[in-house]
């Protein structure tokens, strides 16, 4: 995740970077420009919902695998709990199969 907001970060910068700089060296007229940075904030949009999807798929993969690692310590935590009842009763009629000593 933390790669993922460096990387949208990165995105808006030099979106907003490069915009700046259009405006600054274009010999174009205002109309231009503002047609140029229409264009612009669409690509943008464009690519932040794809940015977006790809978030959203990414979260649902994380999710299904935690899942399935969640569920593998469930199993393993019963397996630890059975072998530890077995072994807690088989010491309790071992202590009872001994001789009282008066």
């Amino acid at each position: 995740m933390k790669n993922t907001g460096l990387f949208l970060g990165g995105l808006i910068t030099g979106a907003t970077l490069g915009a700046a700089l259009a405006l600054l060296f274009a010999p174009q007229t205002g109309t231009e420009t503002r047609e140029f940075l229409k264009d612009k904030m669409d690509d943008l949009e464009k690519d932040l919902d794809e940015l977006q999807k790809k978030v959203v798929d990414k979260g649902g993969e994380l999710k299904g695998d935690l899942k399935t690692k969640i569920n593998d310590i469930e199993k393993n935590i019963e397996k630890l709990l059975n072998e530890y009842k077995k072994s807690f009763a088989a010491k309790e009629v071992k202590e009872e199969a001994k001789p009282e000593v008066k």
